[in-house]
């Protein structure tokens, strides 16, 4: 590259406009849990506890591990050894394709399973199951496939996670929505599928948005957050939270996560 022209050294770069910016996340790839676009255009606050790292530990320990909703696979793909066997079970399948891609050839089987349906595995087939994010936890079934001492180590998304985000373009939200996320709630319904809590721990994290194709990218990748969401069908609302950032800086949301660890007694 050669220096600028001393004559139009004044110029100044191009700021990308509504349209730039909308444009640009409409055709970003949503496919896996990699979430590198997003770097310099938005901001997550990690939670204290590393989850990634401490599947990490446990599943190098394990002698049988499974993940579930392992997404495009990239949260266990980061730990550096693997259980003898391990396997990984995601229900979208661009997601699959994506997960197997990136775990086969670290030796780990990805199984297409409807996040709803049954986990197609045998009673007592894994002493480890973990999970990041999951839609909603099925407890009966992680009971079931986790031998005796065997633990479910996950975090979880918490109640009304990125809520921020939501009522701005859907309006005020009930005030019990997203309740059977709560910890309280989860550690009651593990109990009740027979497993013991051994450690919950929940932080609510900050999150910023510092351009509209942000906001746009997170949700078209967070489908759930605002349902059936499209650019047209939002764009006044999209048009209006653009004006309020570039004139006040960064929409600011929380996220809510909790660390969950649970084990089945023994026999």
């Amino acid at each position: 590259m050669t220096a600028p022209d001393a004559d139009h050294s004044h110029r100044t770069p191009h700021t990308p406009t509504f349209e730039d910016l909308v444009a640009e996340a409409e055709t970003a790839p949503t496919e896996g849990w990699d979430f590198s676009w997003f770097e310099g255009r938005a901001t997550e606050e990690r939670p204290s506890w590393g989850y990634a790292r401490s599947m990490a530990a446990r599943i190098a320990r394990a002698s049988a591990a499974l993940d579930v909703q392992t997404g495009g696979g990239e949260v266990l793909a980061s730990a550096p050894a693997f259980a003898p066997l391990t396997v990984a079970t995601e229900g979208w399948p661009p997601n699959v394709a994506k997960a197997t891609a990136l775990l086969h050839p670290r030796g780990v089987a990805v199984v297409a399973s409807p996040e709803d349906a049954p986990l197609p595995f045998a009673d007592e087939s894994f002493d480890l199951v973990t999970s990041r994010h999951p839609v909603s936890p099925q407890w009966a079934e992680i009971a079931r496939v986790l031998s005796p001492g065997g633990t479910y180590f996950a975090q979880h998304v918490g109640p009304r996670s990125v809520f921020e985000v939501i009522e701005y373009f859907l309006g005020p939200q009930p005030e019990g929505q997203s309740g059977d996320r709560h910890p309280d709630r989860e550690r009651a319904d593990a109990e009740a599928a027979g497993l013991e809590v051994v450690d919950l721990r929940a932080e609510r994290l900050r999150i910023e948005f510092f351009d509209i194709g942000a906001v746009v990218h997170f949700l078209r990748k967070v489908v759930w957050m605002v349902p059936g969401f499209t650019v047209d069908a939002y764009r006044p609302r999209l048009l209006a939270l653009h004006e309020r950032i570039e004139a006040e800086g960064p929409f600011v949301a929380h996220s809510t996560r909790h660390l969950i660890e649970a084990r089945k007694p023994g026999r």
